[in-house]
């Protein structure tokens, strides 16, 4: 997904615990769904960030040649605009993008035999 899209608001916003809940029937399925989600979209903007800047890394180890590229300056502030990983998730799973699976409930415990 193209994060940099995304319609999810930068600052916290109060939801309705019926909206988040009604997807799932109960909302710490839902809250987990998106905690999951959240990681992953967390896991994958990390990624990408590390591979933009890896282009500016230096492998001198001389501490006095530091250095300000202003690409590198202005590629760390867009990410730091971007919304947070959780709203991003949030959005996500109302919209229904969100694909998850319920953990089977007739699942029997393993005996001690």
């Amino acid at each position: 997904m193209d994060y940099k899209k995304s319609t999810a608001p930068n600052t916290t916003i109060t939801r309705d615990l019926r909206e988040i809940e009604a997807e799932t029937g109960n909302v710490y399925e839902s809250i987990n769904a998106i905690f999951r989600r959240s990681n992953q979209i967390s896991a994958e903007i990390k990624e990408e960030l590390s591979r933009k800047l890896e282009e500016f890394a230096s492998y001198s180890d001389n501490l006095e040649e530091v250095f300000e590229n202003r690409e590198q300056i202005e590629i760390s502030r867009f990410y730091e605009r971007l919304p947070k990983s959780n709203a991003i998730a949030t959005d996500e799973f109302i919209e229904g993008k969100v694909y998850y699976r319920q953990a089977d409930e007739q699942a029997k415990p393993i005996s001690r035999d």
